[in-house]
């Protein structure tokens, strides 16, 4: 896997030392470059935890891919560069306050100077900088957000929604090969029960807030303002190109 390649991939380059402002810069760019999307899914292409496989696809082909994918290719990227990195798993918690099934989602743990940071680019609509676990409110385009301790090796990902901290996912820092993950990266290309099973989702980060296509409804935020509209299967390949750089022939 060719490291300069993935740089180019979303605009970047390789950082001259690990710092934490060049681990948040390349965070925040490959957020506006990498879609999250579930189009294999859909399709029944099998994802394989593999990641010369995921490079071909992400990097060389162009796409984007969901967390085993993004967060997997993105944690090696970082390794590569000089980074104390870990995989590490978290449990979504859904809308309805139940949880997901534990440990589903993979994201990377990484530690610059005695202070560690959830870096996670395979969330979809989340925090585009890195965590830090003692608690530090972050702030970026997308919102307001903080790790909170709620047990030994346990931290929550909250954003703060309706004046309240809202939980996103529940996250163990105990470090997992990312070869761990692949019973549930089957579980959520194949059983019913998984959310990426239903309908085309795929969705980028913009500087002033998200593009998302979610079935057939495209959603444009630009700041305080929202858009939606209906998208026809005809527009789809011209909507995937245009606003998400995904390639008819590629997926």
């Amino acid at each position: 896997m060719n490291i300069n390649y993935y740089f180019s991939r979303f605009l970047a380059k390789k950082p001259d030392s690990p710092t934490y402002q060049s681990l948040a810069a390349l965070q925040n760019k490959h957020m506006l470059h990498v879609p999250f999307e579930n189009l294999d899914v859909l399709s029944k292409t099998p994802i394989i935890i593999d990641l010369e496989r995921i490079f071909q696809k992400v990097i060389v082909n162009l796409r984007g891919g969901f967390c085993y994918e993004l967060n997997g290719l993105f944690g090696w990227l970082l390794k590569e560069s000089g980074y104390e990195v870990s995989y590490v798993s978290a449990t979504v918690k859904k809308p309805d306050g139940t949880w997901t099934i534990e440990g589903s989602h993979a994201t990377n743990l990484v530690t610059i100077e005695n202070q560690s940071y959830i870096v996670d680019v395979g969330f979809g609509d989340s925090v585009r900088k890195p965590m830090p676990l003692n608690g530090e409110v972050v702030r970026d385009v997308s919102g307001s957000y903080r790790m909170t301790n709620v047990a030994e090796h346990m931290y929550d990902l909250q954003r703060w929604e309706d004046d309240v901290w809202k939980t996103l996912y529940r996250v163990s820092t105990l470090p997992k090969k990312l070869t761990d993950f692949t019973p549930m990266c089957e579980f959520n290309q194949t059983s019913a029960d998984s959310p990426f099973v239903h309908k085309r989702l795929v969705t980028i980060a913009t500087p002033t807030g998200r593009i998302t296509l979610s079935g057939e409804t495209l959603t444009v935020t630009d700041g305080e303002k929202k858009t939606k509209r209906n998208v026809s299967e005809e527009e789809t390949p011209d909507i995937l190109q245009n606003h998400f750089y995904i390639i008819k022939g590629f997926y």
